[in-house]
């Protein structure tokens, strides 16, 4: 799988003080990470794309190196954070935290001339927000949490890159308040109440093409946000305002002494993010164009849950099954394919639509011995679009992990594990194929984008050792092998699935030394 190396570095510092009555903590990380894409994904005409995405192998091989070539991402990342806490008679634990973050991305493509080091996507994204909050207990039986967040998040795409922005400039402001209540109605019932308002306001400044905004009607819709036109290009000013109020209630039964039933119905609503909104070009990573919709409104969900929990030293389960309906949910799905002077790449369109979903998941554990356990996880969930009467794409198939572990705390906390996956395939999907002309042989092919890979089985394999190198001090071992039987598989979640296998088989040696 040629151009998927990875170089990352990263650095961590972590300080603070913490007593009963106050504390302060201050955290900064900072990674920067190069990273590879698939060179078989960015491919030239039309029938480069429908035998790339027909083909069993990938497009594109060339000789094994460790060098990271275009297509290829450069992200750096920083995060400051600094935090603190007081406790105060007769009111509770208030706590103080502000965080900033910033993200460039750099995106390079395959040009060529005095392009050829330049980036074709270039975003800094900084962001701001201070958290306030308040942990009272009211009495003996209630327990009150509240709290306000402030936000502000700024966007630049440099448009020194030649190349159309994928996400505009923009500036999105964020207020949120939030009350939870805990009452023990008695020593096995606990009842739970929350409440949250957010508001989100979002400035942009975008560029249309003149026959996008033709064609998405948004001449007529949003005349008054246009600042001026030039060429065939439409430069317009969106400023969208969103007011939204999520709730939950919850209750948890505890009976038997090691069993507990919780029940809880949320109301959760989202407002649309700017990738959502605004999108308009390609996506380096995803390996296709990405269109956004400047009509969305605020996602509103209602979700229904129910669990059963058992924790006991041998044998443990929970069983989760949950019902989600959400009006106006955001999806993007294939709609075609398009020539650019850069290859020929899949587009992908979002759009709102009225969803089902519904689903469990299991959880179990049982110790055979001191040393030995079985460990069991079974996820099953179905998504329905409702408004067109078929499956969601994009849906997890049904999946099952058991895992066969050994620990022995008397040989160096030794800890051997072995892991089966089993990924079903994923049977129910909307059929998103079309129609691609071919130049060549003067013919229209279909581009099958729809069908889903089938089943796999994998074999993981982990293990870990513990060496007292002094009184104070750790060093632990572990060495790790995924995909043991090194078998060929495609996950159907991941976008790059068209173009080329999963990893094979890989090792992993991690050595941590705690001081």
């Amino acid at each position: 799988m040629s151009n998927t190396g990875v170089f990352e570095r990263s650095a961590s510092l972590h300080f603070g003080v913490n007593r009963f009555k106050y504390g302060l903590e201050g955290y900064y990380s900072f990674f920067k990470n190069e990273i590879g894409i698939l060179r078989a994904s960015h491919v030239g005409g039309a029938s480069d794309q429908l035998a790339a995405i027909n083909s069993d192998v990938p497009s594109v091989i060339e000789d094994f190196t460790y060098d990271i070539g275009e297509p290829r991402q450069d992200v750096t990342h920083h995060l400051a954070r600094l935090k603190m806490f007081s406790r105060f008679d007769g009111l509770g634990k208030l706590s103080l935290q502000y965080d900033f973050q910033r993200n460039n991305r750099l995106e390079y493509d395959i040009r060529v001339g005095d392009d050829a080091d330049k980036a074709s996507i270039d975003l800094e994204l900084d962001t701001h927000t201070v958290l306030l909050d308040l942990d009272s207990d009211l009495s003996d039986k209630i327990n009150l949490k509240t709290g306000l967040m402030a936000r502000y998040q700024t966007n630049f795409a440099d448009p020194n890159t030649g190349i159309r922005r994928l996400i505009p400039d923009y500036d999105m402001y964020n207020l949120g308040a939030y009350a939870v209540a805990d009452y023990d109605l008695n020593e096995n019932f606990l009842l739970e109440f929350g409440a949250r308002f957010d508001y989100t306001y979002i400035d942009a400044f975008k560029f249309y093409r003149t026959s996008t905004w033709e064609d998405r009607n948004y001449d007529q819709l949003y005349a008054d946000i246009v600042i001026e036109e030039t060429g065939n290009q439409i430069l317009t000013n969106p400023q969208l305002n969103f007011y939204n109020t999520s709730a939950t209630a919850g209750a948890t039964y505890s009976f038997g002494e090691e069993y507990k039933i919780f029940f809880n119905y949320s109301l959760a609503v989202r407002a649309p993010n700017p990738s959502e909104l605004f999108s308009e070009g390609l996506h380096h990573s995803a390996s296709r164009i990405e269109m956004g919709d400047l009509g969305f409104k605020s996602e509103v969900a209602h979700k229904v849950a129910v669990t059963l929990e058992r924790k006991n030293p041998v044998f443990s389960f929970s069983v989760n099954p949950f019902i989600n309906s959400i009006n106006d949910f955001m999806v993007i799905e294939p709609t075609s394919i398009e020539q650019t002077i850069r290859g020929n790449f899949q587009v992908w369109e979002y759009r709102q639509t009225n969803a089902l979903l519904l689903g469990f998941d299991l959880d179990a554990s049982y110790a055979f011995t001191n040393n030995f356990r079985l460990d069991h996880q079974f996820s099953f969930v179905k998504g329905y679009d409702q408004s067109q009467n078929e499956p969601l794409i994009s849906m997890p198939p049904v999946n099952t992990k058991n895992s066969l572990a050994y620990q022995n705390p008397k040989i160096n906390n030794l800890r051997l594990a072995l892991q089966s996956e089993f990924v079903f395939r994923q049977n129910e999907y909307p059929d998103n194929n079309f129609e691609v002309y071919i130049p060549e042989t003067e013919t229209f092919e279909i581009v099958d984008v729809s069908t889903p890979p089938g089943a796999y089985h994998l074999l993981n394999f982990s293990s870990s050792i513990d060496f007292n190198i002094t009184q104070k001090s750790q060093l632990t071992v572990g060495f790790k092998v995924t995909n043991l039987l090194n078998n060929s598989y495609r996950n159907y979640l991941n976008r790059l699935r068209y173009y080329a296998d999963e990893l094979g088989r890989n090792y992993l040696l991690n050595l941590k030394f705690n001081y």
